[in-house]
């Protein structure tokens, strides 16, 4: 069935060198030594115009250069990557450019640089205020510089900035998180990621377990977090994310929308939707040496058609991430697939009270299904059965 219309449309652009590798991270990073920065970027530039045509004459609404640590590039690379960006696809009037940054002295000093090049939303890596914890989670800054960055953003004009927290760390209990909880709100930033500490394969963590809290202290610091949250005014709009009033990411919530991405730098994925119907994920080859070594017009490493049976599991996999799920017309819209396509699962989940639907018929985890939120996911993946 084609798609009555094309879905806003995202720029993701990978930077993947750190200073240091976090023992917790399995994202596509790499320690740096001497970055090649000019390279880099031509060759970011390069993958884009390989990719223009995945636009079919949409603009960009948003753009997010994720890491890695893009911050550890200079001011000027990131005005050359944006102003290169910008002559090749048209740029929303009101483009949100978000730019993750971590706190270190070094990158702070480049803020001011950052925005003037057009980057207009930053989201600092803070993780904890506490430096026990910030040396546990193997991090390079201290809870100073976490204070400095936070100054230093805002001196430099950054009005929307992103405060990324993490709670179940080694050693920590209820009060120790809701201390930092409770020092992110006071500065009235309008948005944080706080998201508890998983172990994941391929990670140091993984190798050497640090001792995490148990069960019941999690619960508790989630609970007593969440209470914190609300009270000082935050809404949670998306498992992880929680906001003030219009403050919410608009790139991560056009990922959630089963909106449309270009993604270009190593390791970057994309997904874009097609007015047939069809639609395509895929993924830049990994490593930042094969990637930057690659002919024009060869960056991407995967590429993926997804079939109807996938796609229910793919858009709710999106969708009941957010706090408001979704509408039965917002799956066809994005998906090109009748509402039937969701049952039997839909129907049984809804009878077993894990999601629910209210009078507009929007459909979204119910407080119990929130709670078991992958379990709920997977009744639409092809073959997937959960009882309870």
């Amino acid at each position: 069935m084609p798609l009555p219309q094309l879905p806003p449309l995202g720029l993701y652009i990978h930077l993947p060198w750190c200073e240091r590798k976090c023992p917790y991270c399995d994202f596509n990073s790499h320690e740096a030594g001497l970055i090649p920065e000019l390279a880099y970027v031509d060759c970011l530039l390069a993958d884009l115009e390989a990719d223009l045509e995945l636009a079919q004459g949409r603009e960009i609404s948003t753009l997010f250069i994720g890491g890695g640590t893009p911050s550890l590039f200079s001011a000027a690379a990131i005005a050359r990557l944006l102003q290169g960006v910008a002559t090749r696809l048209p740029l929303a009037a009101d483009l949100e450019a978000t730019m993750e940054a971590n706190p270190g002295s070094a990158e702070a000093e480049k803020f001011a640089g950052f925005r003037a090049a057009g980057i207009n939303r930053l989201s600092l890596g803070i993780q904890s205020f506490q430096d026990i914890q910030l040396q546990a989670l193997g991090r390079v800054h201290n809870s100073d510089q976490a204070h400095a960055a936070i100054a230093a953003a805002r001196s430099a004009g950054f009005d929307r900035l992103n405060l990324d927290l993490m709670h179940g760390l080694p050693g920590q209990d209820a009060k120790l998180a809701l201390r930092d909880l409770a020092t992110a709100t006071g500065y009235q930033t309008g948005h944080l990621s706080w998201y508890q500490l998983t172990i994941e394969a391929n990670t140091v963590f993984h190798k050497y377990p640090p001792l995490l809290p148990v069960e019941d202290a999690l619960a508790d610091i989630q609970d007593a977090g969440e209470t914190l949250l609300r009270g000082a005014g935050f809404s949670q709009y998306e498992v992880s994310a929680w906001a003030g009033r219009g403050q919410q990411c608009r790139h991560n919530l056009n990922y959630w929308q089963f909106g449309d991405y270009l993604g270009i730098g190593a390791g970057a994925h994309g997904k874009i939707s097609f007015a047939d119907g069809r639609i395509m994920r895929c993924a830049k080859r990994r490593q930042p040496e094969a990637y930057m070594n690659a002919a024009a017009g060869q960056h991407r490493a995967q590429q993926q058609w997804l079939d109807a049976a996938e796609l229910p599991g793919e858009f709710v996999l999106n969708a009941l991430r957010l706090e408001t799920g979704f509408t039965l017309q917002q799956f066809s819209e994005r998906t090109g697939l009748p509402a039937a396509a969701l049952q039997p699962a839909l129907d049984s989940l809804l009878q077993r009270e894990l999601l629910q639907c209210d009078d507009d018929s929007r459909i979204c985890a119910s407080p119990l299904g929130w709670r078991f939120l992958d379990s709920v996911i997977m009744e639409f993946l092809p073959g997937q059965t959960v009882s309870g």
